[in-house]
C-alpha cells in the first residue's frame, strides 16, 4: 500500500501533482506522481511502503487546494471479469485488512472520475454499490458507528474492467461522494454563481458556528456584486447588504430591503463611516494579484474581520501563481501582527478560479 489517489475538476491534475509532491517533501515522503491529462485523478506512488497511509493521515486535506479527495490505494486491478468484478475487489480489501482494520469502516463509496467520459461509468457505479456493499458487509466491514478515528471504503472505477480500491480516513477526506456536495440552485436566486459562495460557506465555516458568523445583526459587503448571485446568500441569511457594482441588481433583491445598491468602482469603495462591515466577499474578474492587494488592503484598514473572495487564475503556473498569492496576503498580515486563518479550496461550482477564506481572530 503505497500509493495515494487524488480526485481533482478535469484539467487541473498537474496542480494536484505538484501540490501533493511538495506537502509529501515537507513530510519526508517522497515519491512520483502519475498524471493523466484530462482523467480527473492523479495516482501518487511512494518509494517507500506504508508512506501513502502516512500521508492520508498527516497531509491535513482540508489544506489542499486542488483535491476534492485523498484516499490510501492498493495496486491498480486490471481485467476484472464482467461476470464477477467483486471476489477479486473482496480479494484486495481483505489483503488490505492485514494492515489497516477495516471493521472501523462506516460507509463504501464506488465512484468515478468527474469527467464528460465517465458520466455511463458513473451509473455503472451506483448500481454496483450494492452488491458490492453486501459482500462487505459479509466479512464485518461497513458496520461501525460513525466516528472521527473511522474509514470510508473506496472503489474508484476508471474503466468498467479497472478499479483501484482503498479507504480514507473520516477524520481526513471529504465525506462527500466523488468529493462532491451536492448543491440545488434556488429558483430565485440571480445567477448561478450563488452556489459558489454557498459551497464555500459550507466549505469555510463549521455547520454549528454558521449562525453565529453570519446573521441578522451583521453587515457585508459585496464587491462586483451584479447580478446578485453572492448577496443573495448573504441576504437569504439575515445580512444587510452594500451591493457594490456598476451594473443593475436583481429586482428581487432589493424588494428584501436588505441591500444598498452601489454604483461604483469595486477597487475604489470604502466602507460607509460608522458602519462596523463584518464580511467582504469578492468574485470580480481580475488579475489575482490585484485582488490579493484589495483584501489586504481591506483587512489591514480594520474594514472587515472575514473575507471570502475568488482568484482568477492564469492559464499557465496556476499553483506558482496561487501560491504566491497566498505567500504574499500571509506576508501583508504577518507585518501588520494579525492573527489569522487562510484557506483555499478548489471548489467544485470554481472553474478556473479558487476561493479563499481569510479570519481575523
Amino acid at each position: 500500500m503505497n500509493k495515494l489517489a487524488l480526485y481533482c475538476r478535469s484539467g487541473f491534475e498537474k496542480e494536484v501533482a505538484a501540490e501533493i509532491t511538495e506537502h509529501a517533501a515537507d513530510l519526508g515522503i517522497f515519491g512520483f506522481a502519475r498524471v493523466q491529462e484530462q482523467s480527473g485523478y492523479v495516482i501518487f506512488e511512494c518509494y517507500q511502503p506504508n508512506e501513502a497511509d502516512r500521508l492520508a493521515r498527516e497531509v491535513p486535506f482540508n489544506r489542499l487546494i486542488f483535491a476534492r479527495q485523498m484516499l490510501v490505494v492498493a495496486d491498480l486491478l486490471e481485467n476484472l471479469d464482467p461476470t464477477d468484478r467483486i471476489s477479486p475487489i473482496v480479494a484486495t480489501f481483505e489483503k488490505i485488512s492485514e494492515q489497516i482494520n477495516l471493521r472501523l469502516s462506516t460507509e463504501l463509496f464506488v465512484e468515478t472520475a468527474d469527467t464528460n467520459e465517465s458520466k455511463e461509468l458513473s451509473t455503472f457505479c451506483r448500481k454496483f454499490t450494492v452488491p458490492l456493499r453486501q459482500a462487505l458487509k459479509k466479512k464485518g466491514w461497513l458496520t461501525a458507528n460513525a466516528k472521527k478515528s473511522g474509514l470510508f471504503l473506496h472503489c474508484f472505477f476508471v474503466k468498467p474492467n479497472c478499479c483501484y480500491v482503498g479507504y480514507s480516513y473520516i477524520n481526513n477526506h471529504s465525506d462527500h461522494f466523488m468529493g462532491i456536495p451536492r448543491l440545488k440552485f434556488p429558483s430565485d436566486a440571480p445567477s448561478r454563481s450563488t452556489l459558489k459562495l454557498e459551497e464555500a460557506i459550507l466549505t469555510f465555516i463549521p455547520r454549528k458556528e454558521e449562525s453565529k458568523r453570519l446573521n441578522e445583526n451583521m453587515i457585508a459587503v459585496d464587491l462586483g456584486a451584479c447580478p446578485g448571485g453572492w448577496s443573495y446568500q448573504l441576504v437569504k441569511r439575515g445580512l444587510f447588504v452594500y451591493a457594490v457594482d456598476h451594473g443593475k441588481m436583481a429586482e428581487s433583491l432589493h424588494e428584501t430591503g436588505r441591500i444598498e445598491h452601489c454604483a461604483e468602482d469595486g477597487f475604489k469603495f470604502q466602507p460607509p463611516k460608522r458602519k462596523k462591515v463584518d464580511w467582504l466577499v469578492c468574485d470580480m474578474v481580475e488579475q489575482p494579484g490585484r485582488i490579493t492587494n484589495l483584501i489586504a488592503k481591506w483587512l489591514v484598514n480594520g474594514w472587515c474581520r472575514e473575507t471570502i473572495f475568488n482568484l482568477k487564475l492564469p492559464m499557465k503556473k496556476r499553483y506558482q501563481e496561487v501560491r504566491q498569492c497566498l505567500e504574499n496576503l500571509t506576508e501583508m498580515l504577518n507585518k501588520q501582527h494579525f492573527t489569522f486563518e487562510i484557506w483555499a479550496k478548489h471548489l467544485y461550482h470554481d472553474r478556473e478560479e479558487i476561493t479563499v477564506h481569510i479570519v481575523l481572530k
